[in-house]
């Protein structure tokens, strides 16, 4: 009824707050995430995509999207990956502007991002042009001053029905949330994490810990060392031009690096092409010294 504007926005807004307050249960966000798909979702016919990731975070502290470098480099291996989000309430350089560093943009329709994904196994859609209507429902942000469940559907929605998904959480009980709807949903693969900024993006300064959902084994724990002689990121010197020249090689600032090589191996992982955190690395290191940036 929501999606299809057919209740009062003050009632829009008292239902979002009041399941806001109580907290999220999987059972109901794995329902919103089926009307959703029904109603606007349908999934995507044709893409070829391995790896599905959402892009909602809302950071205050963000600097650069090295993340979107991961995405990059392991579609340059191979994987088709498509990215869609809404960048609006995160701090930092968004997603469409480190690509327009990159020389590359977004996606402005499903079509577009169809032949983007043929072109270069990449695509990255702004969640407006993918459902306006969710869009809509994510901006009630601007009136409550307060997220709402809708961030997590959006982020669960897996557009294209991808067999894999990446996915960060800024608060820890929101694991369990992601896990429970990848279930009850029976999606065949989603790694979660508590991610830099809530996004699925990997500082390996200290030692962390991710989830991996696989229809055919359940749940499972994957360890995330920590990589030694690292400083922290400096997101506020973090520029569109600093975003570019690492990825041409021209910048190697070393915590940035470590960040796009471990974030890729969270992909690995996901996809299955890695077992174990360490050799997901060393996979991650190969992907990232073979990338073609131009």
């Amino acid at each position: 009824m929501i999606l299809r504007r057919e209740a009062d926005p003050r009632q829009v807004g008292a239902f979002l707050m009041l399941l806001r307050f109580r907290g999220e249960d999987a059972p109901e966000i794995a329902g919103m995430v089926e009307a959703a798909r029904d109603s606007i979702f349908a999934p995507l016919a044709g893409l070829s995509v391995d790896l599905d990731w959402p892009s909602y975070g809302a950071g205050r502290t963000r600097g650069a999207p090295w993340f979107l470098l991961s995405a990059l480099a392991l579609a340059q291996a191979g994987a088709g990956v498509l990215m869609h989000g809404s960048n609006e309430y995160s701090a930092g350089i968004s997603v469409e502007s480190g690509l327009r560093a990159l020389g590359l943009a977004p996606s402005e329709d499903k079509d577009n991002a169809a032949e983007t994904l043929r072109r270069t196994h990449f695509a990255y859609v702004p969640l407006g042009a993918l459902a306006p209507e969710m869009e809509e429902l994510l901006g009630m942000r601007r009136l409550f001053g307060l997220r709402s469940p809708v961030n997590t559907v959006a982020r669960l929605v897996n557009p294209a029905d991808a067999p894999a998904g990446v996915d960060g959480v800024f608060h820890p009980p929101y694991l369990a949330v992601h896990l429970g709807v990848a279930e009850l949903l029976h999606r065949p693969r989603l790694f979660v994490l508590k991610g830099g900024g809530g996004e699925a993006e990997r500082v390996p300064l200290k030692p962390a810990t991710g989830w991996l959902w696989d229809r055919n084994h359940a749940r499972s724990e994957i360890a995330l060392p920590a990589l030694p002689g690292l400083g922290p990121l400096t997101p506020l010197t973090d520029t569109p031009a600093l975003f570019a020249a690492v990825w041409h090689g021209q910048a190697m600032p070393p915590t940035a690096i470590a960040t796009v090589i471990a974030t890729i191996g969270l992909g690995l992982v996901a996809l299955g092409w890695a077992a174990t955190a360490e050799a997901a690395n060393q996979e991650a290191e190969r992907i990232w010294r073979g990338r073609l940036p131009t």
